[in-house]
């Protein structure tokens, strides 16, 4: 499948209500199966990783011998890998072959050391996996584990800590990437009611119980960046985001200070956030730690060079590793309309050049969400086309339909 996506002008008016972050509904539903009492979360989002997640813990239920899929959800993969490792009975836990290739040995070496009976069916450290009851749960309840990995396995442990028989002490050794996805994690369980210590590079969750109470899903910021890119080359914007929190557990709500350097300023309201030009002129060159909020790299990058801003990214260690080596993927799009990616070591990029749209461009997703969303917001600088652009459903299924809202035009 191709879309075919334009735009008759540069104005950006409206009014957009968000999807709710599937990173935050996805650690909401697995407190909620861990949760003694019942509860109810409220705007669960309907990205398809959440629908996922949400279908497989219902499957957990029906007991041993179950064939888990969590398809091209890593999120969901690592979290339910860490779940069922608690659980009884034997079970297997597959997904796509792309997820085939994303590495799950650290999270798995560290369930081991806490009791947890995990085998791989096919190549070592990596899924699918046959996960049988534990051996002797909680026999250790103090971990090291790579802090340079990715966050997911961390927020997987800590989840589970609360649950086992004396808590769990986990020690991250090294640079700690995706901080703000640990603090997210963290934040939802003393919501819950579980408390934590955080020391210099350790964290201590006692045993203790998650205490039921209804949530209600934050907006996802990750969305929301794609409306920057599409506010900044507006020349006629007012555009409200709804759903979106001024204390928000999203690494990614970074974008209300980020965008100030792109002449875009953000106001917080009752419903979310409005959206208007500052009058300041953006910026001729961009640099950034992405460390904190590694899911919007590929939204500024497109951004950046739809208005010739060179820029300099690093903090990009989990770039490789996600749906596709997204690095190599931004680097190989961009090429396409005249701008150079060039990587340096495996943690950094620099851009140079201007989008130059000539003859429709096609842009491959890779699999990747990310990529279909990040270079839509071109088709403001002329007709563009997209291949797979149903990848979208993993986090925003409504995406082109809000597209339709503010004017473009979007054909199969």
């Amino acid at each position: 499948m191709q879309y075919t996506i334009s735009k008759s002008n540069l104005h950006i008016n409206g009014t957009i209500t968000l999807n709710g972050s599937k990173s935050i509904a996805n650690r909401a539903l697995i407190i909620q199966a861990l949760c003694k009492a019942p509860f109810t979360i409220h705007q669960l989002s309907n990205s398809k990783d959440t629908v996922t997640l949400k279908s497989l813990l219902e499957q957990a239920k029906q007991g041993d011998n179950v064939v888990f899929d969590a398809g091209a959800a890593g999120t969901t993969y690592r979290f339910m890998t860490a779940f069922l490792a608690m659980q009884e009975g034997t079970q297997i836990l597959t997904g796509t072959a792309r997820m085939k290739q994303r590495p799950i040995g650290v999270l798995v070496k560290a369930l081991r050391q806490l009791g947890a009976n995990i085998e791989y069916m096919e190549q070592e450290g990596y899924p699918p996996l046959k996960i049988h009851s534990p051996n002797e749960l909680g026999k250790e309840n103090q971990l090291i584990i790579s802090a340079e990995t990715s966050s997911q396995y961390i927020s997987a442990l800590l989840m589970i800590a609360p649950t086992l028989p004396n808590g769990l002490e986990l020690t991250l050794e090294g640079k700690i990437v995706s901080r703000s996805y640990i603090e997210m994690t963290l934040g939802q369980m003393a919501y819950f009611g579980v408390q934590h210590v955080w020391e210099g590079n350790t964290i201590k969750v006692a045993a203790q119980d998650y205490q039921a109470q209804d949530f209600v899903v934050e907006a996802d910021w990750s969305a929301a960046s794609y409306f920057y890119t599409m506010a900044v080359l507006a020349d006629d914007l007012d555009l409200q985001l709804n759903g979106l929190y001024a204390n928000s557990f999203q690494g990614d709500a970074v974008l209300t200070t980020m965008m100030t350097a792109f002449g875009i300023e953000t106001t917080f309201n009752p419903f979310g956030i409005r959206l208007q030009k500052s009058g300041d002129m953006p910026i001729d060159h961009f640099e950034y730690d992405f460390l904190r909020c590694p899911d919007l790299a590929q939204t500024i990058a497109v951004m950046c060079a739809s208005m010739g801003i060179s820029a300099k990214f690093t903090g990009l260690e989990t770039l490789r590793i996600k749906e596709t080596d997204r690095i190599a993927a931004l680097q190989q799009e961009l090429d396409k309309v005249n701008v150079i990616v060039q990587p340096f070591g495996h943690k950094g990029m620099t851009l140079e050049g201007k989008v130059n749209i000539m003859n429709q461009p096609i842009f491959d997703t890779y699999e990747d969400h990310r990529m279909a969303m990040a270079f839509a917001p071109l088709a403001m600088l002329d007709t563009i086309q997209i291949n797979e652009p149903m990848v979208v459903v993993k986090s925003y299924p409504d995406f082109y339909s809000d597209l339709k809202l503010l004017g473009f035009e979007v054909t199969e």
